[in-house]
């Protein structure tokens, strides 16, 4: 059916309820949103150095200013609970307050942090905070960034210091957001800072954002208080096979291991995939794993996020990359380790702003994935959401039906899961605002409430109405 699609007198509609204790929630990250980039302590981040190198960022913009939210936050919360979403999810700027990666925290970063979560909860709002979102301090990526073991420690002791800070208020924590992107979009394919391309490089990254993981695990759990609640968000790519030709899934075995299993082996099995290991051996033989490492990285998790926009499809036998078609931004180096020749296909029907097909099966059928390899752990979905080309009509509204028929598509998948056994708590939608989105820059715009960014101006979209209308009826009426 095609986005955007209303129902018609001859549909019937059906009202899918969700539990009333599911969380409702909204997600954003510091450097898309925050500004305020020389501020009050915080020094560059990679984005920020990435960003202002020529052509890498379209249209040479930059997080400088973003959507001014560090100023701006009062008018945001009260945005969020206008639209009585129960739980906001924001991540932390690690150069906001630990401005080069060592040594003690700046109290003003940490003081936006504890405004900003105090009146969260003045309005019965949750905080869900994340420790990274991208945003390392550039003096880390000049010591080595991710590939280097040494990273992961100083994000230990980051993760120790946020959590002695705002520990009294937040009660749920993610450690990494997709370190799949940190690693190979950010040091193999270089579509994402630092920019680098080199796949030894990358391979390193994902297995010290394992160790990072890990070590913040240990970290939080020493600070918090017992019942806070330790997680990771991880964009777990629903990879198809083209065919059942045994190519084609081969070719899916290979990026499920790249994209998938390379995180999820290691956080919640204890061992990397050896068929990982295998593919990837003409490249390094894996010696940056030390003794203990994997030991340390399985850490006891109270969920899991799950981001999810669209499914991946794949086959094999081609002498020529198809990388630039993966939805993960064009480049002549590709982010997939040792899998330079699969091939990655466009599945059919529509698209988002982002090019990425609309396909809610995808979601569905990734949750049920997740609970057979993994049933007794609880699932989050952590992101989201959709880009679609909104703009301010002469009656100054924003209506956007593409993005709630993309909502109440996915969100009847969810309910799907759920139905079937899936142990899913929560929805968080991507975006609250239009923002910053990487490399695209400002031109891609998933949030449910409009940004005029020479203004600044918030302007709440339709589908933020329908998704208030949604969190706080814990409904979604979807066409049979």
């Amino acid at each position: 059916m095609a986005a955007g699609h209303e129902l018609s007198s001859t549909e019937a509609p059906t009202a899918l309820t969700f539990p009333p204790s599911f969380t409702w929630g909204t997600a954003t990250a510091a450097y898309q949103i925050e500004g305020a980039a020389a501020l009050d302590g915080r020094t560059p981040s990679i984005w920020d150095t990435f960003a202002r190198t020529p052509g890498r960022v379209r249209n040479g913009d930059t997080g400088d200013i973003a959507t001014d939210h560090y100023h701006r936050w009062r008018e945001d919360v009260a945005i969020m609970a206008d639209l009585g979403v129960g739980a906001y999810r924001f991540s932390l700027a690690w150069p906001r307050i630990q401005p080069t990666g060592r040594g003690p925290s700046v109290q003003k970063g940490l003081d936006f942090y504890r405004r900003l979560t105090d009146a969260l909860l003045e309005k019965n709002i949750q905080p869900v905070a994340t420790l990274y979102h991208w945003d390392l301090p550039q003096d880390l990526e000049d010591a080595g960034g991710w590939p280097e073991r040494a990273t992961a420690e100083r994000f230990a002791a980051y993760a120790a210091l946020a959590a002695d800070a705002l520990g009294d208020r937040v009660r749920t924590w993610i450690t990494l957001n997709e370190p799949w992107c940190s690693a190979f979009l950010g040091y193999a394919s270089g579509v994402h800072a630092p920019g680098r391309t080199d796949p030894v490089a990358a391979l390193r990254a994902a297995h010290h954002l394992n160790l990072a993981h890990g070590k913040a695990v240990e970290a939080l759990r020493a600070s918090l208080p017992s019942l806070a609640q330790v997680a990771v968000t991880l964009n777990i790519h629903h990879v198809r096979p083209l065919s059942q030709d045994a190519e084609d899934v081969d070719a899916a075995r290979r990026i499920d291991a790249l994209a998938n299993r390379v995180f999820t082996g290691p956080m919640l099995k204890g061992a990397y995939p050896e068929d990982l290991l295998r593919d990837t051996s003409r490249l390094t033989d894996w010696s940056f794993v030390k003794d203990g490492d994997l030991r340390e990285i399985c850490q006891p998790l109270d969920f899991l996020g799950v981001n999810y926009y669209t499914p991946t499809v794949v086959s094999g036998g081609s002498a020529e990359s198809s990388h630039g078609s993966d939805g993960h931004g064009r480049s002549d180096h590709s982010p997939w380790p040792a899998a330079d020749d699969v091939v990655f296909h466009m599945p059919p029907g529509s698209t988002t702003a982002m090019g990425w097909a609309v396909d809610p099966t995808g979601l569905h059928d990734l949750l049920l994935g997740i609970q057979r390899e993994f049933p007794r752990l609880p699932l989050m979905i952590t992101e989201n959401g959709a880009a679609f080309d909104d703009y301010v009509d002469p009656s100054g509204e924003v209506n956007d039906p593409d993005r709630i028929d993309y909502l109440r598509g996915h969100l009847a998948a969810v309910h799907r899961a759920m139905e079937a056994g899936v142990d899913v708590r929560g929805y968080f939608l991507w975006s609250l605002l239009d923002n910053f989105e990487w490399g695209y820059g400002y031109s891609k715009r998933f949030g449910a409430v409009y940004v005029d960014y020479p203004t600044g101006r918030r302007i709440p979209k339709a589908s933020a109405r329908w998704y208030g209308d949604v969190a706080r009826s814990g409904v979604v009426t979807h066409r049979t």
